[in-house]
C-alpha cells in the first residue's frame, strides 16, 4: 500500500476510535453524553459530534455550559507543529478555498450567533509552536483559547494585537465579532498514538459492557466497523440506538461482575482529552469555582470545596469498601481527599495515574522493590526563633530554589525547610507505582516526626509537592500524624508572578 493511502487509512482510524470512545458513553446511564454522530455537522468541524443532556452539559474555561461539541479530527503521520498564521491558510486542513478560521466561523454564525452554548474543536496529534502566541492563548485545562489573553496590548503592533489584526483582516471582522468565534474555537493536541487510543477503548469498553478485542488480535473490529456504518447512512446513535448497533453487531459483553468497584471522579480543571464524566460512575465538578488554574475566591477552599468535597467524598463511600478514584484535581484537592479517606478509613482505594500512561495505583499494588529510589532529605535552617517547618518535596522536578524563594519572602514564622528529592534526582518516572509512592509518604512523614524540637511548638506544617497527585492522596492520608498542614500551590501559567499560592489549610 502507497505510505499516502496508510497514512490517510490511520487518520481514518483515529477519527472511528475517538468515534467509540464517546459513543461507548451512551450505554453508561451516568453520562451527560445523549447524542453522538460520526461524518455529520458543519464543514471542516464534522467528524464527530456530541450532545449532552440538558442541566448535564460540560461547562467552559468561564463557567458557562455548551450543549454540543463539533470535533474535527486531523491526523498526520509524521510529527509537525501550527501556529496561529497557519488557521488562516487553507492548507493546513487541506483545503484550497476556506481557512479552518473560516470554517469556524461560519459554524459560529449558524450554530453559536452570540458564542455560548457550543463549541467547534480541532483535535489533532500535532503540536503547537513553542515560541508562537497560539501556545500562549490555548488554556491547557479545556483547549479553549483564552479570549482574556487573546484581547492584551492596546494597538496591533503589541504581540497579541498581531494575532487580532492577522484574524481580523482574513475574516473581515471586528474586534467583537472575532471574539464570539474565538469564545467557542478549541484546539487539542492529542499526543496519543493509535495503539494507545485503542487501550482506551479496552478500558471504556470494559467499563460499559462492550466487547473487548484482545490486544495480541493485530485487527481492530470496530475500525471497520465506523467505515460501514457510514457506507450504511446509520452515522446519529441516542441511547436507544447505539444499543441495539450494539447488540445487532454483537458488540455487548457479558455484564460486570458484581465486585467491580466503583468509579469516583474528582475534577477542578479541564482534562484536554479525558473528560471525567465519560468515565467515572460518580463525578464532583468543582470547576465553577477557578479560572483556569486559579481559584477565583480563595476564601472558597475552605469555606466552599472542602464542605463540598467532603459531602461528596463521604456519601460516595458509604456503600462501598473498595474504590477506584480519578482526580483532574489541584494537589490540595489530592491531599484534601486523602484527609478524608485517611488511613481510618477502612476502605480499599485505588488511585488513577496518568504518568506512564493510564494506570490505578493503591498502596500495596506492587511488592515492595528494595531497589525503588528512597528520599534524600536536607534541613536548612531560616529563623532559629521561628516555630514552623516548610516541606520542599521535588519528586517530579526540583522545587527547591522557588521554595525557599517563597517561603523568605511570604512565610516569617517558618524556621526551617524539609529538602526531599528521591535518589537519582526528580524524574516523570521517580515513582515506579502505588506501593512506592505510598511508602515515599511514610518515610517523609517519619522524617517529619523525628526532626528535632517538640511539633507542639509548630503552628503549621508548610507543605510544597510537585510530584504525582497519587503521593499527595497518600500523605494526606497521615496528615493526622503531621498536624495543621497548609498546601500550595504552583503557578503553572506564570500569571500570578510564578510562584506558589496557599491552597488548603487543613488540621487546625
Amino acid at each position: 500500500m502507497a505510505r499516502a493511502n496508510v497514512a490517510r487509512q490511520q487518520g481514518d482510524d483515529f477519527q472511528a476510535r475517538l468515534f467509540w470512545l464517546h459513543a461507548a458513553c451512551l450505554l453508561d446511564a451516568q453520562s451527560p453524553v445523549r447524542k453522538v454522530a460520526y461524518e455529520t455537522g458543519p464543514k471542516s468541524f464534522d467528524d464527530i459530534l456530541l450532545e449532552y443532556e440538558p442541566g448535564a452539559a460540560p461547562i467552559d474555561y468561564e463557567g458557562s455550559p455548551f450543549a454540543r461539541k463539533h470535533i474535527q479530527c486531523k491526523w498526520h503521520a509524521t510529527a509537525g507543529n501550527f501556529g496561529y498564521a497557519d488557521l488562516i491558510d487553507p492548507a493546513f486542513i487541506n483545503a484550497e478555498r476556506y481557512s479552518l478560521l473560516q470554517r469556524a466561523y461560519e459554524a459560529q454564525r449558524a450554530h453559536a450567533p452570540d458564542g455560548l452554548g457550543c463549541r467547534f474543536e480541532l483535535v489533532t496529534n500535532w503540536r503547537l509552536k513553542l515560541d508562537d502566541q497560539l501556545q500562549e492563548l490555548v488554556r491547557k485545562e479545556s483547549d479553549a483559547i483564552d479570549l482574556r489573553r487573546l484581547m492584551e496590548g492596546a494597538t496591533d503592533r503589541s504581540r497579541m494585537g498581531q494575532v487580532r489584526q492577522l484574524w481580523r483582516e482574513h475574516l473581515g471582522v471586528d474586534d467583537e465579532a472575532l471574539a464570539r468565534v474565538v469564545r467557542v474555537l478549541a484546539i487539542a493536541e492529542s499526543p496519543e498514538s493509535l495503539a494507545s487510543l485503542r487501550e482506551r477503548l479496552d478500558e471504556r469498553f470494559a467499563a460499559v459492557g462492550m466487547r473487548r478485542v484482545p490486544a495480541s488480535e493485530s485487527s481492530f473490529l470496530y475500525d471497520d466497523l465506523a467505515a460501514k456504518l457510514v457506507a450504511q447512512g446509520r452515522i446519529e446513535f441516542d441511547r436507544d440506538s447505539f444499543r441495539e448497533l450494539c447488540r445487532r453487531e454483537n458488540l455487548l459483553a457479558a455484564p460486570a461482575s458484581a465486585g467491580h468497584a466503583p468509579t469516583i471522579g474528582v475534577r477542578s480543571f479541564m482534562h484536554p482529552i479525558d473528560p471525567l464524566e465519560e468515565r467515572c460512575d460518580q463525578m464532583l465538578n468543582l470547576v465553577p469555582y477557578f479560572r483556569g488554574r486559579y481559584i477565583r475566591d480563595p476564601s472558597d477552599w475552605e469555606a466552599r470545596i472542602f464542605p463540598e468535597l467532603s459531602r461528596f467524598i463521604c456519601g460516595t463511600v458509604r456503600s462501598t469498601e473498595r474504590l477506584r478514584l480519578v482526580m483532574d484535581a489541584h494537589v490540595s484537592l489530592a491531599f484534601a481527599v486523602g484527609t478524608i479517606l485517611n488511613v481510618k478509613s477502612g476502605r480499599e482505594i485505588e488511585v488513577e495515574q496518568r504518568s506512564g500512561g493510564r494506570r490505578f495505583w493503591s498502596a500495596s499494588d506492587v511488592p515492595l522493590d528494595e531497589h525503588w529510589p528512597r528520599l534524600d532529605f536536607r534541613t536548612e535552617v531560616i529563623d532559629t526563633g521561628q516555630p514552623d517547618l516548610a516541606i520542599a518535596v521535588g519528586l517530579t522536578h526540583d522545587v527547591a530554589r522557588a521554595v525557599r524563594s517563597f517561603v523568605t519572602a511570604t512565610l516569617p514564622t517558618a524556621g526551617k525547610i524539609l529538602y526531599c528529592q528521591p535518589e537519582g534526582g526528580p524524574s516523570q518516572q521517580s515513582v515506579r507505582c502505588g506501593s512506592h509512592g505510598w511508602l515515599l509518604a511514610e518515610s517523609l512523614v517519619q522524617r517529619i516526626r523525628d526532626l528535632p524540637g517538640d511539633r507542639a511548638t509548630r503552628r503549621v506544617l508548610h507543605v510544597f509537592i510537585a510530584g504525582p497527585n497519587a503521593f499527595a492522596f497518600f500523605l494526606g492520608q497521615q496528615q493526622q500524624a503531621l498536624g495543621p498542614v497548609a498546601i500550595y500551590e504552583w503557578d503553572f501559567n506564570g500569571q500570578r508572578g510564578a510562584s506558589y499560592m496557599m491552597g488548603f489549610s487543613l488540621g487546625s
